[in-house]
């Protein structure tokens, strides 16, 4: 039977080491959920924020198949939970996604640079609850937004910045998700202003933004693309690691 983890100091240890925001967020309580077979003295965890998903401690066939409805990227802790996911989700997608240092020491005067260099016609704002809603409207923009779950959590937990071009969102950076201590960026362009350095300019702000307010901004990045956008803001690259892409059209939770 799985449960939900209500005391979530139960499975720190179970997590320790694991340098991932998203965890955090769970552990804290912020946003997310833990689950677990064994509530009192749990041997292992599925932490689920957002459509990331964590395996932790000893490898749980039943937490495995406890995996939400649609699609999902789950992280293994280690090769058996590999094993485990690839012997109960056969049509998941193995890939590689790129963590990123989380003890950046950021350049400010760079970062208001890429600000100042913000082509023409092209505006940044701040996401306020206007912005919150015309966000949710578009699949590019949406997830700047979406994990909140609402406009009042967002206002009140998230961080973001859109680029406006005659009125119409075209980029952003965004809070993905929120931990006490700061948050995960989102970022994305709309195909058609790519290339303009609007992604560099909007988690510049976002970045000074989160600085000015004692956050951490931090980063994950899912391709080599997104690893040289963080390098230019001053991220530095740590290591890769394995994921798995599922769909699922089950009841999940």
């Amino acid at each position: 039977m799985i449960y939900e983890m209500t005391d979530t100091s139960k499975v720190e240890e179970l997590f320790a080491g694991w340098q991932e925001t998203l965890i955090y967020s769970c552990l804290q309580k912020v946003m997310g959920k833990i689950y677990v077979t064994e509530p009192d003295r749990p041997k292992s965890a599925f932490a689920y924020v957002g459509c990331f998903g964590f395996f932790a401690g000893e490898p749980s066939r039943e937490l495995v198949e406890y995996r939400p409805e649609g699609f999902s990227i789950l992280t293994p802790q280690n090769p058996e939970w590999a094993a485990l996911i690839e012997d109960c989700c056969p049509d998941a997608k193995k890939g590689v996604r790129y963590a990123i240092r989380k003890d950046t020491r950021f350049d400010k005067d760079a970062l208001r640079k890429n600000i100042a260099n913000l082509p023409d016609g092209y505006e940044l704002r701040a996401i306020d609850g206007e912005a919150y809603d015309r966000c949710l409207t578009n699949p590019v923009t949406e997830d700047f937004v979406s994990c909140f779950g609402s406009k009042e959590k967002y206002l009140e937990l998230g961080r973001g910045v859109i680029v406006v071009y005659n009125d119409e969102i075209v980029a952003g950076a965004s809070s993905y998700t929120r931990y006490r201590e700061g948050i995960e960026i989102e970022v994305d362009t709309v195909e058609s202003h790519r290339r303009k350095h609007l992604a560099l300019a909007a988690c510049s702000a976002l970045i000074l933004q989160c600085l000015k307010e004692g956050l951490y901004p931090s980063w994950d990045a899912q391709n080599m693309d997104s690893v040289h956008l963080a390098e230019k803001l001053g991220y530095e690259f740590n290591h890769e690691y394995v994921v798995y892409e599922v769909t699922s059209n089950e009841d999940g939770h």
